[in-house]
């Protein structure tokens, strides 16, 4: 296994929609897997697809309990209209975050890294994850879901200032 580069935001990879993979039991798919876990862990990260590590394949790999699992051509629905307003970071955009929304539950179904069909749903964090990390493959960056300019900036100064999302209203408002 090897710890792969990490595409930073501005780098063309994040910004073009990923091709489905043809086979993912492909002894070089296997091999990008088990790159990605081990890259994903070794930056502390929650999450990565293929083009951040400038491959534009849709595939991403997430910490799932104790373990990474990774899905393998993507397709999410959003079962809940509720969306939770939670602090999301990149690896491809160390040391910033921000307040993003995304459905609180999503169904999807896929491919596992052995190549089987897997489908289910997935709610909170789990939920946020999977959302993200298909954005990427749709060249999606979470600066781009911005609604709050004021609720993005870097890590340690938020931290500082001890910031929290704020609690939103039904209707969206603050």
């Amino acid at each position: 296994m090897a710890i792969l580069k990490i595409a930073r935001m501005g780098h063309p990879v994040l910004l073009q929609r990923a091709e489905p993979v043809v086979d993912p039991t492909d002894p070089e798919i296997q091999r990008l897997i088990n790159d990605m876990a081990e890259t994903m862990l070794d930056a502390q990260g929650i999450g990565l697809a293929a083009p951040q590590v400038h491959v534009p394949l849709r595939l991403f790999v997430w910490r799932n309990g104790p373990g990474v699992s990774a899905l393998i051509n993507p397709e999410l629905t959003l079962l809940d209209p509720v969306e939770d307003v939670g602090w999301e970071g990149c690896l491809s955009i160390p040391g910033l975050r921000a307040a993003i929304r995304r459905s609180h539950r999503i169904g999807f179904r896929g491919l596992d890294a052995e190549g089987q069909e897997v489908e289910g749903e997935a709610e909170g964090l789990a939920a946020r994850v999977m959302q993200h990390e298909t954005d990427h493959l749709d060249g999606i960056l979470y600066t781009m879901r911005l609604h709050d300019p004021r609720l993005f900036g870097f890590v340690e100064e938020m931290s500082r200032a001890e910031r929290d999302v704020p609690k939103e209203k039904p209707d969206g408002s603050a």
